[in-house]
């Protein structure tokens, strides 16, 4: 199966810390390119997103990948390590979107698949350093069991948080194809020397 060259995603990932790490290890090349925008704006391997731009759901699409048959079905996850600062993230990862059963049909993740965990955005405090979010999508294995909202947690904010995302896609035997991610900061957070959108 061939892979999509990234460097400029990987290379991104390892600045930032995230490759390796335990939800994306450092053997991990991307076999479909995973789209991801907030109001027309896209995720681009890190760029700084305001709290308030991203209170709706993004639109979220990915390229067929090759070698697979058209029945085949993804887990999508969106996570933060971060929670609830990058300083102290005891609370890793939280659990803010969970959509399984979607088809490789390229059309977006929230009206093509089963969301298990309603979209909650990000939301880090003013006083934090931005957040790492994580937009992760996984093939599912063909004798997978249709994933219910209660084989992921409950919605409440404590049950979202320190959600095992390693130990979980394990359990499912879902494999990491296709990873984004984006910086997450507080509307009045200030710093100088971050661009932002």
């Amino acid at each position: 199966m061939a892979t999509i060259e990234t460097p400029v995603l990987l290379t991104s990932l390892a600045g930032a810390g995230l490759l390796p790490s335990p939800v994306i290890l450092s053997t991990f090349k991307p076999t479909v390119q995973l789209s991801v925008s907030f109001n027309d704006v896209p995720v681009a391997a890190g760029n700084l997103f305001r709290a308030s731009s991203c209170k709706s759901a993004p639109v979220v699409t990915f390229t067929p990948e090759a070698g697979t048959s058209a029945d085949t079905k993804y887990t999508f996850l969106l996570v933060d390590p971060d929670a609830p600062t990058p300083d102290d993230p005891k609370f890793a990862y939280w659990r803010h979107w969970v959509v399984s059963s979607i088809l490789g049909t390229g059309e977006d993740v929230s009206k093509n698949g089963k969301t298990l965990t309603e979209y909650l955005g990000p939301g880090p405090k003013d006083d934090s350093k931005p957040h790492r979010y994580l937009f992760l999508l996984y093939r599912e294995p063909k004798d997978l069991k249709e994933l219910t909202k209660e084989d992921v947690g409950g919605e409440e904010f404590v049950q979202r948080r320190s959600f095992g995302a390693k130990e979980w896609t394990e359990k499912h035997g879902l494999e990491l194809v296709g990873v984004n991610w984006m910086l997450g900061a507080g509307d009045g957070w200030k710093d100088s020397d971050k661009d932002e959108l």
